[in-house]
């Protein structure tokens, strides 16, 4: 199954359904939602109570009759019924009226690459659910080589590693098409919970989970390079009392368990190597691998792939939302037409 970037300059609006964070892009009016892929629900009424932010916020700190949850994990929608009511919440009824006034309403979305029949259909219909007539597919990977303006249309290897929350995809591509390319089921969240456990494990704590990702940033200047602090302080809950904590944690055991789960990163970025063309391997020597995903922005991990791979690795400007932008581009008309297969077979 292809799309042609003439179907898709039909579109009138396109989404990317993350595992964190879901984004829409309204043609003519640009990226109108980002915001985390989050809604929070009532038990006793199912009425919904707050989606995106405030619904993240939520997280860890509601009563019992509230429930939080996550309507896409690995970007495959898994409720498409709650998947429908975050978006219509996210847009507002002053977007989806003026989606809705186009009779023959046109949607775009990312797919995961090699993603199942079944994955691929519950997209569709979280989209024709909110009045969709028709839904253009398009491959994550190309959507965001495009968004961080890689010359993909062109006869020469492009390098694409998306990192993704519960996943990370990596590609080789060329003349608008993937050449070769690896999912890998490793992501932030793989690495949020090596860091969880870390600390559970040897140190008794548990920690908050809204507090792993700025643990991660206050590791280091360096993150996962061996510089900065020895040591530094973590608050949670003692796991034996249940009292609030504070310990002292040694920074290169905390470097150590986040490089674990990257190692099957590393393995992947071999293998799309190893199965890519000599030419296009040569022309990636120079051009080195291109960082987009919000786990892109991990400290240290650039600096561990280069010592890794031996090549360049550059992180796109604003990597977070460059499926998003590139699907805008598709949709705007701002793309090569050289770019013919946005969905990879």
């Amino acid at each position: 199954m292809t799309v042609s970037l003439e179907q898709l300059r039909r579109c009138h609006f396109a989404v990317d359904l993350g595992a964190a964070r879901t984004r829409v892009y309204v043609k003519g009016a640009g990226l109108i939602v980002d915001q985390p892929s989050v809604a929070a629900v009532n038990t006793r009424s199912g009425a919904l109570i707050a989606v995106g932010d405030f619904a993240e916020q939520m997280t860890g700190r509601t009563p019992g009759y509230i429930r939080v949850v996550r309507p896409i994990s690995g970007g495959t929608v898994v409720d498409i019924e709650m998947a429908q009511r975050m978006l219509r919440q996210l847009l507002g009824d002053k977007t989806r009226r003026q989606l809705r006034r186009n009779l023959r309403l046109r949607a775009a979305a990312c797919t995961p690459h090699d993603a199942d029949p079944l994955a691929q259909r519950a997209t569709i219909e979280t989209l024709v659910g909110l009045g969709a007539r028709r839904v253009e597919l398009v491959d994550t990977l190309i959507a965001a080589a495009v968004g961080c303006g890689l010359p993909v249309e062109r006869p020469e290897a492009s390098m694409i590693m998306v990192c993704g929350a519960a996943a990370t995809q990596v590609a080789v591509l060329s003349l608008g098409s993937i050449v070769t390319a690896e999912r890998i089921p490793v992501g932030g969240e793989a690495v949020d919970h090596a860091i969880v456990q870390l600390l559970r494990h040897d140190h008794e704590l548990m920690l908050p989970s809204q507090s792993v990702r700025p643990l991660q940033l206050a590791l280091s200047g360096n993150g996962l390079t061996p510089q900065g602090p020895e040591t530094t302080e973590i608050h949670g809950r003692d796991v034996a009392t249940g009292l609030a904590r504070s310990v002292r944690v040694d920074t290169a055991t905390v470097r150590e368990a986040i490089q674990t789960p990257l190692t099957a990163v590393l393995d992947g970025i071999g293998k799309v190597l190893r199965d890519c063309p000599p030419d296009l391997v040569a022309d990636l020597a120079d051009r080195g691998i291109t960082m987009v995903g919000g786990s892109a922005l991990l400290p240290g991990f650039d600096q561990m792939l280069r010592e890794a791979t031996g090549m360049p690795v550059h992180i796109a400007d604003r990597p977070d939302i460059c499926a998003a932008e590139g699907l805008g581009a598709m949709l705007e008309g701002r793309v090569e037409p050289l770019v013919l297969n946005p969905l990879a077979a």
